[in-house]
């Protein structure tokens, strides 16, 4: 499809309305902070690749999952939560009757079976019966957790454009190269929307897959015909993920007026001995890198309406130090009109396998304490909802007994 320079334009000025209405409501909240009123961002995730959270298993009667799922919502109201995130498109799939992919095999255990009730649907009603918010998480490019194309029902969109599909680490991904895969899986999710009045658009770390040593992302064929221009594959590839969150930042508030668009990145952007705009870390993963996702210029520009992103670290921690990544973030949405959120590693806390801060119910206590200091940081999302309800060391009744004493209204 030829963009004109018109085209061009409109989307930009529909970015940039959008950014002023986000500095509008950052600053009605700074007066609400002032009068004792101030709103306050308290999220989980709920996951649902691999039957990670929820249903608990695939197979499930549409009654059992049904419970399960309210089961979670009335955690998070008893938790003083006021959000939840929930994931709606782990693998090129869907949780709603979508035109455009199959059912999700997480539901029922065989791909594309209607599983006789409407998960995303209800997940909406449910949770605004609650004075919850519902945000609709959704993976960009992932296609299935295995390599083997023919495991798929027969009219996923990947079987019928194999051409889309590359597999890479025994697992299979959309390629981000491709103009017509970014449009199609922005119409996919962009449904969900249309249908339902989700009040976010969720994304979370995965754009370009984690590196995998002695594994290549073929992308050759897709680089030779659109990479002319680019310095190299990695700026190119940043192009394409650039591409995918800046047109669904212009496409989400046209579906329906609204909706945010947030997303969860990897903690960190870039370390300081890469780049001197970096954190102070040494983490052996960079998103601007090895995932080719900018994630601080999409804030600097204003595309967001929120960020998340994942501060799965304890204060102290060398390579990546919670405390160091924290005011880090502060400083890179300072401006911006975009909401800054901390996403915090509920599921590290006592979990023997972790470092000694993780076994101290009072870890995640102490980020919410910090994050007092910098105005920038709105509120918390914890990873993820099984650990909410089963509060393994007591480290979410910490929280809520220190912080969440009473109930709070999500920014709007």
């Amino acid at each position: 499809m030829r963009i004109t320079r018109r085209g061009l334009g409109l989307a930009a000025a529909a970015v940039l309305t959008g950014l002023a209405t986000a500095s509008d409501a950052v600053a009605r909240e700074d007066r609400e902070r002032r009068a004792g009123g101030a709103r306050e961002f308290r999220g989980m995730w709920l996951a649902t690749v691999a039957n990670r959270d929820w249903p608990s298993r695939p197979g499930l009667t549409a009654a059992e999952q049904r419970a399960e799922l309210l089961a979670y919502l009335d955690v998070a109201v008893a938790r003083r939560l006021n959000t939840v995130i929930l994931q709606v498109r782990p693998t090129a799939d869907a949780l709603w009757p979508s035109p455009y992919e199959p059912w999700s095999v997480y539901l029922t255990g065989v791909q594309g079976k209607d599983p006789g009730w409407d998960p995303l649907g209800t997940a909406v009603a449910e949770a605004h019966k609650r004075g919850l918010e519902l945000h609709a998480w959704f993976n960009p490019y992932r296609v299935a957790g295995h390599a083997d194309p023919s495991k798929l029902v027969a009219t996923h969109p990947a079987r019928v454009h194999p051409d889309w599909v590359v597999p890479y680490a025994g697992k299979l991904y959309y390629n981000p190269g491709l103009p017509e895969v970014r449009r199609f899986v922005q119409d996919a999710m962009l449904d969900a929307v249309r249908r339902y009045p989700v009040d976010a658009v969720h994304w979370d770390d995965y754009f370009y897959p984690y590196p995998v040593a002695g594994q290549v992302f073929d992308d050759d064929a897709a680089f030779a015909r659109y990479g002319g221009g680019f310095p190299d594959r990695a700026a190119w590839r940043r192009d394409n993920t650039n591409q995918l969150v800046r047109e669904m930042a212009v496409r989400i508030p046209k579906v329906r007026k609204g909706v945010r668009f947030g997303i969860s990145p990897f903690g960190v952007w870039r370390n300081r001995a890469t780049d001197p705009l970096g954190s102070d870390t040494t983490a052996g993963v960079q998103t601007y890198d090895d995932l080719h996702a900018d994630t601080r210029m999409w804030v600097k520009r204003g595309w967001l309406g929120y960020v998340v992103p994942q501060l799965y670290w304890n204060i102290g921690f060398q390579a990546a130090d919670y405390a160091k990544l924290l005011p880090w973030w502060a400083e890179v949405a300072r401006g911006t009109g975009v909401r800054l959120y901390a996403g915090e590693a509920l599921y590290k806390a006592g979990d023997p396998a972790q470092p000694a801060p993780w076994q101290d119910p009072a870890e995640l206590s102490r980020h919410l304490t910090l994050a007092e200091d910098y105005p920038q940081v709105r509120g918390h999302a914890y990873f993820s909802a099984k650990e909410v309800a089963a509060d393994r060391n007591g480290a979410m009744a910490r929280v809520v007994a220190d912080h969440y004493r009473r109930p709070a209204r999500p920014p709007r």
